[in-house]
């Protein structure tokens, strides 16, 4: 039995109001009082870090190790990034200005949105709920948060402490399965930000569109890795099936699927074999650091791809629904027409495309949907660069895989279908940030006006053109680099002896 309680129906609404006005009296503006909801999250992940995982280990089967790497860890220190920097990310933003609006204050100022919608997803669900709130709490919004019903521990924990450890006037959570969220769409919000399928991330703009609410989708897609025939075969074997196994496969940018050179196909076999059996030993069904799938529909889902797939399976194959275990599997000898091919994994199953020419695969995915993420593994500048500059994705990495995620300085999102918007540090921040273009003039020497209020004059539209247009003599390109200072000289002479 579940032991999350979905929110009633009827609160939903009441809930989205209560944190609309909370955010009307301007409660979460103060960066103080943000800094405080963000140490109470990282006081919350440490004093109930084994409770989390204890969750994690009932709904995924996650070992400690990838709790920490990929939950916990990450969730604390984006708190700390975010505290360390939040100071500066939110002051206004000086940028530069005209002649005529030298005398101005011109500046960016960082606006919160308002409420903010933070749909999180089962595969991290500590991860990919917080990590985002934080970003919302951090640019001065309220919040609604809405866990995965399908990790229904780590909802119903997270429902438990967050009161304890935020403000609960300005951070609610809901939990429900499709009726409270299609409910939940239905109300007015200031930003929605999912993390999920492409399929439901079409639902989600189509309800943002509603209220013309900004978005930002992290979604997903068939992340390649090129392999060229160029580098320590062992080492890749390594870092490709030691990434596309890390949480069972059930990570958005884990490598779907591999396109290698001939000449090295079966020392990549080979090496991954190698490589299952040191991580997991002869049994990975008895692995303490081994997975297993969430919920008996992905399991069959995957299932059929592979009982569909006219590759050969060298590795592994064996499926146990009653302990939703699939082994780590590779299939080679796939094509693209494949039943493996067609959609995203998301599992630990990995095909192979044997290929004469990395352009081949190259071709391939530049016609297709840009994926999540990308990777090259080679030691070949020139195939390395080839690659990259003839492909689309998200983020790419060359001779590793999944690190991007950790790296909080990095922005972190999709392109295309693979989603729109990104965050992680201070991209969260400016994601649920305005940029409000702020001038303060003064109300003094207002006959400098006169050149841009009619009447209009010939010797007006002159002066105008001068001031506020470059041109070769006085632009960033000209020959005497003193030219552009005296303008600016004898504009503030022209502008003084005008007003006197």
């Amino acid at each position: 039995m579940s032991p999350l309680q979905y929110t009633p129906m009827g609160d939903i609404p009441k809930i989205t109001e209560e944190l609309r006005e909370v955010f009307l009296s301007g409660l979460t503006r103060p960066l103080a009082y943000r800094k405080e909801q963000i140490k109470g999250l990282y006081n919350l992940i440490v004093e109930n870090e084994e409770a989390l995982r204890e969750a994690c280990v009932l709904d995924l089967h996650k070992p400690l190790t990838e709790v920490v790497l990929g939950e916990t860890g990450p969730v604390k220190q984006e708190c700390v990034d975010t505290l360390k920097n939040l100071d500066y990310w939110a002051a206004p933003e000086k940028v530069k200005v005209s002649l005529i609006n030298k005398m101005d204050t011109v500046h960016v100022r960082k606006e919160p949105l308002g409420i903010v919608l933070v749909i999180g997803a089962w595969n991290y669900p500590v991860n990919l709920l917080l990590i985002p709130a934080i970003g919302a709490i951090a640019a001065g919004n309220t919040a609604i948060l809405k866990p995965s019903e399908f990790s229904p521990h780590v909802a119903a924990l997270l429902t438990k402490l967050l009161p304890k450890y935020l403000d609960s006037r300005s951070y609610r959570i809901i939990n429900g399965g499709v009726p409270e969220t299609t409910l939940l769409l239905e109300q007015k919000f200031d930003h929605i930000f999912y993390t999920g399928s492409g399929n439901v991330g079409k639902i989600i703009m189509t309800a943002a569109a509603k209220h013309l609410t900004p978005v930002t989708l992290e979604l997903g897609g068939k992340s390649p890795a090129f392999v060229s025939k160029e580098g320590n075969i062992g080492v890749i074997g390594r870092r490709i099936i030691g990434s596309k196994l890390f949480n069972c496969g059930q990570s958005c940018i884990a490598p779907d699927y591999v396109i290698v050179e001939r000449e090295v196909a079966d020392e990549l076999v080979k090496a991954i074999r190698f490589h299952i059996q040191e991580m997991y030993g002869a049994s990975p069904q008895t692995s303490s650091s081994y997975g297993r799938i969430v919920n008996k529909h992905n399991f069959n889902r995957l299932k059929t791809a592979l009982q569909g797939t006219k590759g050969e399976i060298v590795i592994g194959g064996d499926l146990q629904e009653d302990d939703l275990y699939i082994s780590p599997t590779v299939v080679l000898n796939v094509n693209p027409s494949d039943s493996l091919m067609q959609s995203e994994l998301f599992g630990p199953i990995l095909p192979i495309w044997v290929v004469d020419s990395l352009e081949e695969g190259v071709n391939y995915v530049r016609r297709g949907d840009q994926p999540l993420a990308l990777y090259v593994f080679s030691d070949n500048k020139k195939k390395i660069d080839y690659i990259l500059d003839n492909t689309r994705s998200g983020s790419a990495v060359v001779n590793d895989a999944l690190i991007q995620f950790t790296m909080h300085g990095l922005p972190f999102g999709g392109v295309g279908p693979s989603g729109m918007g990104n965050y992680h540090g201070k991209k969260s921040f400016d994601t649920f940030s305005h940029d409000r273009s702020t001038i303060h003039k003064s109300l003094g020497m207002d006959s400098g006006n006169n050149l841009r209020f009619p009447p209009y004059t010939e010797k007006k539209l002159s002066w105008l053109q001068w001031i506020l247009y470059d041109n070769p003599k006085y632009g960033p390109n000209a020959a005497n680099p003193g030219a552009a200072k005296g303008k600016e000289a004898l504009f503030f002479f022209f502008f003084f002896f005008y007003n006197n």
